[in-house]
């Protein structure tokens, strides 16, 4: 956003009163962590899900070092992912996210973070799910 420009009020309102800011037992086997970034703008966003013995998602939590739009996409993120099953999550997209937060052009690049991070933590949710992994590593 230019300076001058006007800022989307959802952004605003995500900015200055996130949901879901916080942590979860990374070391939970039922705990998926996403840890993205993007290198060109400097925003770093950790996306935590928690799973149920059912696939779906009862929990999320996010910590983003990164502008308001970054920290806002992250902030949606996990009320969308929230009550969705794994794959319906999975189709969550960034134009999806850009479009409720009406980003500019110039702050996709945030929402499409935001979809990196759900993506990232679901695959770390399924790798501690693969059974023939935690038998190699017992082996070890």
């Amino acid at each position: 956003v230019a300076v001058g420009d006007a800022v989307p009020s959802q952004v605003v309102d995500h900015y200055e009163n996130p949901r879901n800011v916080g942590s979860l037992d990374r070391n939970a086997k039922n705990v998926g962590t996403g840890l993205v970034g993007a290198p060109a703008c400097g925003d770093v966003m950790k996306l935590q899900v928690e799973v149920d013995e059912n696939g779906k998602i009862v929990d999320a939590r996010f910590k983003t070092f990164g502008c308001g739009s970054a920290i806002a996409s992250s902030s949606l993120a996990t009320e969308w992912v929230k009550g969705k099953t794994i794959d319906e999550a999975l189709k969550i997209k960034n134009t999806d996210i850009a479009k409720e937060l009406c980003l500019p052009p110039v702050k996709l690049h945030c929402s499409m973070l935001a979809e990196d991070a759900i993506k990232a933590a679901l695959a770390d949710y399924k790798l501690k799910q693969d059974p023939n992994k935690e038998e190699s590593e017992k082996k070890a």
